[in-house]
């Protein structure tokens, strides 16, 4: 069948995006659902930093690629020895499938399966085959989902089931902002009620993390972020407390303010400044953990000995530690009750030709969830 895709074939063109237009909205072959695959039709995309890092070329893909990874949709048809799925079921979108039969999927750990990370290195579904192709090229997937699309084929794998009566504009945001924030906090991190918390990066991802906090109970909750406007914003979502990290005595002012530090500083600003400050704002004792996504060459250095001294631990958190089919549901619940109101985060809707409008938005930092919503 035919379908609309925002196809990336070069990484690194110059900003301004909505003059250089990396992203092309071409007509696309999208072949049938295979063994343990589904088809979905596309309801919403949200636009990410791990997108936009794949554009600017700090995340190296092979190209050309079908870009894409936040989304929820409506399941069209169903391959050969699907039984999870029928047509009609509302479906969020997961980055990292669980093949549920490596290692880490046999420990409880599916966002570090194995075979899901080969897959996405090559640009294939979990299932190993490509269904994309303009012409006679064919087009590599963007971790499993390629969700810039009218439709997408993806593993089953790949796919949550959701109740119909979850707007599916906020539910896309389930599948990344939510899981990575969300999950840092409370997953990797392990916030207990009446902790205290910081939060590095506040851009969709780190909101999210923010509002776990909040929902975890947290004495305090500091938003920690270079832009104003997004500390503002952090302050009427429901921190205690807001800091300028670039501002002189910051480590000084905030391990004052909480006594010495606080007991859980979670960085997603994917930069390794944001990360040096949320390790020397951690207490003694305390956890810093980063779900950030930095350029692979950059390094983070520590003395050594703070570890053993301080008792520090660190952590990096992938897909906030989730596990999807547990966690998805949970947080959605939590949305809809209001624990988390991950709509205050959505600032624009989009059509998909305006799409490098929304990357270069985001890449000026200008928003803070921006969602594709289709037809």
């Amino acid at each position: 069948m035919k379908t609309r895709i925002a196809l990336l074939r070069e990484m690194g063109r110059a900003r301004p995006y909505t003059d250089s237009k990396p992203l092309e909205i071409v007509e696309a072959e999208l072949g049938d659902p295979g063994p343990g695959e589904l088809l979905i039709k596309m309801a919403a995309a949200g636009l990410c930093h791990s997108d936009l890092s794949v554009i600017n070329g700090d995340r190296p893909r092979d190209m050309p690629v079908a870009l894409g990874h936040e989304a929820a949709g409506i399941v069209e048809a169903v391959g050969p020895h699907v039984t999870r799925f029928q047509p009609g079921d509302h479906v969020v979108l997961v980055f990292a499938p669980s093949c549920g039969h490596c290692v880490p999927c046999a420990e409880g750990r599916p966002a570090l399966c194995e075979p899901a990370a080969v897959a996405a290195g090559k640009g294939s579904l979990i299932t190993g085959s490509k269904r994309i192709s303009v012409g006679q090229e064919v087009v590599n997937h963007h971790i499993g989902v390629s969700a810039f699309s009218d439709y997408a084929v993806v593993s089953e794998a790949s796919c949550v089931k959701i109740d119909k009566s979850i707007p599916l504009d906020q539910a896309a945001l389930l599948g990344c902002a939510v899981l990575t924030g969300v999950g840092a906090v409370l997953n990797s991190g392990g916030l207990k009620t009446g902790q205290t918390c910081a939060v590095v990066g506040l851009g969709g991802v780190g909101l999210a993390g923010l509002l776990g906090a909040i929902a975890a109970g947290a004495r305090t909750v500091i938003a920690v972020d270079l832009a104003q406007d997004k500390r503002e914003l952090a302050l009427k979502l429901g921190a205690t407390h807001a800091i300028d990290p670039s501002e002189e005595g910051a480590v000084e002012k905030l391990r004052a303010l909480t006594g010495g530090g606080v007991d859980l500083a979670v960085e997603l600003a994917g930069a390794v400044p944001a990360l040096q400050f949320a390790y020397a704002i951690t207490r003694r004792g305390g956890t810093t953990v980063t779900a950030g996504l930095p350029n692979p060459q950059a390094e983070f250095k520590i003395p050594a000995v703070s570890l053993t001294a301080n008792e520090h631990a660190l952590k990096g958190s992938y897909m906030g530690s989730c596990v999807p089919v547990r966690d998805i549901p949970r947080f959605a619940q939590m949305m809809v009750q209001g624990q988390l109101p991950i709509p205050e985060l959505m600032t624009h809707t989009l059509k998909l030709e305006e799409i490098n409008e929304g990357f270069e938005r985001l890449a000026a930092g200008e928003a803070i969830r921006q969602v594709v919503v289709f037809d």
